[in-house]
């Protein structure tokens, strides 16, 4: 893993249609942020970004895609996206990879069925990313609402060397709180395995950016941001300029 290799993914969390953001996963916290996700995502790529982070809300609760409709005007902009949320199936991966998505993740589906990881991992290569969603060290699925008693770095291992992409890890008591990405337990995590792992949950500013490309060369492949864009504390500009400065050095 190199700095060469760093993304920074803007997020796009999808409810009935909308683009909200939840405190800590609970949605009797949410707030609307973009009632038009379509024109969110091309704003995202004008600025430079390269990619999105989409998830289904409604999707991670109902166990499959609901908002269907939302994910196609996002691709319609021509936006990379990586979309997790309610994709439990094999079918459900390959219908969204025949839409245009560039990446899966699986979150729930590889806590419950971590054989069809695998096996979309090795039929897919490079398009099969894992949802690590922790809460106190934890696992969570089921759009967060069960915490297991599986150790996030024990999950994690279980798909080394069957062709996963990457490993989003969240921490899920930072996510949407604006109180700083979990840097040091995402390198932590990283240094334990051999996928690279996506920091997300808490990114407040610039700060956290920095901090999370100080361990690129380790195993941080990159950061998802949602809230801090929305609310105007990162630019988002100028966090793809500090990445791309970062990769010319």
């Amino acid at each position: 893993m190199t700095v060469q290799d760093f993304e920074i993914y803007p997020a796009i969390d999808l409810k009935d249609g909308q683009g909200v953001r939840l405190l800590h996963g609970d949605f009797d916290k949410m707030t609307v942020y973009a009632p038009d996700p379509g024109a969110k995502a091309a704003e995202f790529l004008a600025q430079g970004a390269r990619w999105v982070h989409v998830v289904d809300l409604d999707g991670a609760l109902a166990g499959n895609g609901v908002n269907k409709t939302a994910v196609a005007d996002i691709l319609q902009t021509g936006a990379q996206i990586q979309l997790g949320g309610g994709i439990r199936q094999l079918s459900h991966i390959e219908n969204w990879l025949e839409a245009g998505v560039a990446r899966v993740i699986l979150g729930t589906a590889a806590l419950r069925s971590p054989d069809l990881v695998i096996e979309a991992a090795k039929a897919f290569p490079g398009q099969i990313a894992v949802g690590a969603d922790a809460k106190g060290g934890m696992i969570a699925a089921e759009g967060w609402l069960d915490v297991s008693d599986v150790p996030t770095v024990d999950l994690v291992k279980r798909f080394e060397d069957c062709g996963v992409a990457a490993v989003i890890f969240t921490d899920i008591g930072r996510d949407g709180a604006l109180t700083g990405v979990n840097a040091e337990a995402t390198a932590e995590l990283a240094a334990a395995v051999s996928i690279p792992i996506i920091a997300s949950g808490g990114v407040a500013g610039m700060d956290d950016i920095e901090a999370c490309l100080a361990h690129a060369n380790t195993g941080i492949a990159g950061v998802i941001t949602g809230r801090a864009i929305y609310d105007g504390r990162l630019d988002l500009t100028e966090a793809l300029r500090a990445a791309e400065e970062a990769k010319s050095c």
